[in-house]
């Protein structure tokens, strides 16, 4: 019609300030993100519809992961210098992380068997099992298996990034040591000890704790460690059951395509418990 404006032109949006908006030479959004790399990092292999939301899924658990690694380390670090407080907003940020990768199995829910069976062959051997960050992060937590090196052991970064963790002091290991530095009686045996070997519940150590416990005003800060290590553990074990389910609801019992029993072997991860004594306690106060 006659009456009609003209289209607006790109070059005539107009800022709030009134400048005209030019991203000629300046970094924008995408460039900030690098969101041509990102975004261009899908390459599925097979021709079926459902391969994007299986590669999704796995890309952005990995970058949460990756976040989360940064958060851990540090709050490790931070526990071993006394600075709780930092170590507590840290590994608060870990824990809603978490939460995060436990909806995220509900996306990937939705894919059926049919679905899934239809890009399996694509995978050939590739697996979550193999995923170095997802290992570290166990590392850190304290669960320490010298056999979960072998599946990077073709990749000398990667297996020396993994390596690092293991034997490393993990998030227990370190509120241990600071419990000790605070007087409580924990047992020179869990104080210094070879760092790559898994933990061992200790009566001892649970004794430390329920001084704490039981006198939550005194020991206030170590007190709130104890929960904060409690809520990471509860969010965890929610992960740990979100993705059997899923794996279940997906591929049943067929063995998982890195050579892992699948299911079964996820199930067995179900029984491992991180922070033992934390939660003992609970029964014997």
């Amino acid at each position: 019609m006659q009456n009609d404006p003209p289209p607006t032109r790109p070059e005539d949006i107009v800022h709030a300030e009134g400048a005209k908006l030019d991203y000629s030479d300046a970094m924008t959004y995408g460039d900030y993100l690098q969101l041509d790399a990102i975004l261009g990092a899908q390459k599925p292999l097979s021709p079926d519809h459902n391969e994007l939301l299986f590669i999704i899924q796995h890309q952005t658990s990995e970058l949460w992961m990756k976040l989360m690694l940064h958060e851990l380390r540090a709050a490790i670090a931070c526990v071993g210098r006394d600075q709780l407080g930092s170590a507590f907003k840290m590994l608060a940020r870990v824990s809603r992380i978490m939460e995060q990768l436990v909806h995220a199995w509900d996306v990937l829910a939705t894919m059926t068997p049919p679905e899934y069976s239809a890009i399996r062959p694509y995978l050939s051997n590739s697996s979550g099992f193999q995923s170095a960050q997802y290992r570290c992060i166990e590392f850190a937590l304290g669960n320490k298996n010298a056999a979960m090196l072998k599946p990077h052991a073709h990749k000398p970064a990667l297996l020396a990034q993994v390596r690092e963790a293991h034997e490393a002091p993990s998030l227990y290991d370190e509120s241990l040591r600071l419990l000790a530095r605070r007087g409580l009686p924990v047992p020179a045996s869990h104080v210094e000890r070879d760092w790559t070997q898994p933990y061992t519940e200790s009566a001892e150590v649970e004794q430390a704790w329920l001084v704490v416990y039981r006198d939550p005003e005194r020991y206030w800060d170590l007190y709130q460690l104890g929960e904060e290590l409690t809520d990471l553990e509860d969010a965890f074990r929610l992960w740990r059951f979100r993705h059997v389910t899923t794996v279940e609801r997906v591929i049943g019992f067929k063995r998982g395509t890195g050579g892992t029993g699948g299911v079964s072997y996820l199930r067995k991860m179900l029984d491992v418990v991180l922070f033992p004594e934390i939660w003992k306690l609970r029964t014997d106060l």
